[in-house]
């Protein structure tokens, strides 16, 4: 049965299995960059509450520079799939190679802005006792930023070229270093923080190497690596297109930072707790940003096959499948949330905070999924514009505003500043599918 053919159940259907078979290696991929985080909130947190919030403190800020660099790295992956698509490995390898050089400008500049950031963070009200031990982790992870920008820029070659267990195999690699390096730098060396930081960039650095080494002497790599001549204009393109996205990105990963420095003002203990959270519903996260990726690769490989007809089936499907996970993920934080956090931390006020937030995190997840979602399929269709000014609208003029009221007006806490956030995502899952079904109406 042809594309043109098949009822829209039947195409529905029929994509269930190709976006499984390309979502679930982005997400163990995705999954293998949050672990490193998990790692280190797991060494840390033996360190004491103070060092714990620092983590947490210095992941708000981290949010914000990375979320703000996906949007580069979503226009590489979207550019790479449409050539896929248009099955012209030229056009793959010019996207490839003028993207890695925005990725390592993006990165470098990245760096030095949240350097630059740091003395802004006492007059934006943290705690003093977690400044004075916070400067070399703070630094040492805006290094590792240029490393994870690269590594992701050249990862959505292999994502985008049906090659993603690769790209799985390669993000698994820093985090085996990760794992004993943490030990080695925070408890051996006795470096703390800093050993953190250290861990955090040696093992970056390692999953680059391979990946580089990997497209260099593959065989199966030999169609991208061919000369292509490239000039600053197609990365200036490639900047065009991906500002949009950065500042969607950002927007929205500036306002979940915003919701950590909030948690600051309420002290260590609850941004401790904010960190246990952000750490392991983070990782759970992996799987409709995983799905979100997929939908936007299948989407554009589509959109460069001029194949519109699949679209919608594959926006539908992708919606089943989020939407399935995000309810077994509300289940187990509002089960095991208690567990989870005694896991990470001994502190009773803590494990009690972290397990109220749990709570909140469980009631957000499906309509997490499906604005991810629709956002990633908008993208692969290069409709960047329009969805990321509906994401600055939903999280900034809406959602800050109802948790500094909830949380701090009326006095509901960290529970609060989640019942605000919360807002802005329901807008965003409402009114970016909308968008979507309206660009591919018949």
């Amino acid at each position: 049965m042809t594309d043109l053919t098949l009822p829209s159940q039947g195409a529905t259907r029929a994509e269930f299995w190709p976006l499984i078979r390309l979502a679930v290696p982005l997400m163990a991929g995705l999954a293998a960059a949050l672990l490193i985080g998990v790692v280190d909130t797991a060494m840390i947190s033996p360190l004491g509450t103070v060092p714990l919030a620092a983590a947490g403190i210095t992941t708000a800020v981290l949010i914000i520079l990375i979320s703000a660099l996906w949007g580069l790295i979503t226009v590489i992956s979207v550019q790479i799939s449409q050539g896929d698509g248009a099955e012209d490995p030229a056009r793959v390898a010019l996207a490839l190679r003028s993207g890695l050089l925005l990725c390592a400008v993006g990165g470098g500049g990245s760096a030095l802005i949240m350097i630059a950031f740091y003395p802004l963070l006492g007059p934006l009200g943290q705690p003093a006792e977690v400044l004075a031990i916070l400067l070399p982790y703070w630094v040492s992870m805006a290094i590792w930023i240029i490393p994870f920008t690269i590594f992701f820029g050249l990862k959505s070659l292999y994502d985008a070229v049906d090659r993603p267990w690769i790209a799985v195999g390669l993000s698994y690699i820093g985090v085996i270093v990760n794992v004993p390096a943490n030990y080695t730098f925070i408890h051996i060396f006795e470096w703390g923080l800093l050993g953190a930081g250290l861990a955090s960039i040696l093992s970056q650095c390692c999953s680059l190497l391979a990946g580089a080494i990997f497209l260099l002497k593959s065989p199966s790599m030999a169609p991208y690596r061919q000369r292509v001549a490239v000039a600053w204009s197609d990365v200036w393109d490639q900047l065009k297109q991906g500002l949009p996205l950065c500042l969607g990105y950002a927007g929205e990963g500036g306002a979940y930072a915003v919701v950590g420095l909030m948690m600051g003002w309420l002290g260590a203990e609850a941004l401790a707790a904010h960190q246990i959270v952000n750490a392991l519903a983070g990782v759970a996260y992996m799987i409709p940003l995983g799905m979100a990726g997929a939908a936007s690769i299948r989407v554009g490989q589509a959109v460069g096959s001029s194949k519109r007809t699949r679209l919608r089936p594959i926006l539908k499907a992708s919606f089943v499948l989020v939407t399935l996970w995000q309810a077994v993920a509300a289940v187990v934080f509002i089960v095991g949330g208690r567990m989870l956090a005694q896991t990470m931390s001994n502190d009773p006020a803590v494990v009690e905070l972290a397990t109220l937030l749990f709570l909140m995190v469980a009631l957000l997840q499906i309509a997490d999924g499906v604005q991810g979602v629709a956002l990633g399929a908008l993208r692969g269709m290069s409709d960047n514009t329009w969805p990321s000014m509906v994401t600055l609208a939903a999280y900034w003029p809406l959602a800050l505003p109802a948790s500094y009221l909830f949380g701090f007006v009326l006095g509901y806490g960290a529970a609060g500043v989640w019942v605000g956030y919360m807002l802005g995502l329901a807008v965003a899952a409402i009114v970016l599918p909308l968008r979507f079904w309206r660009l591919t109406a018949p």
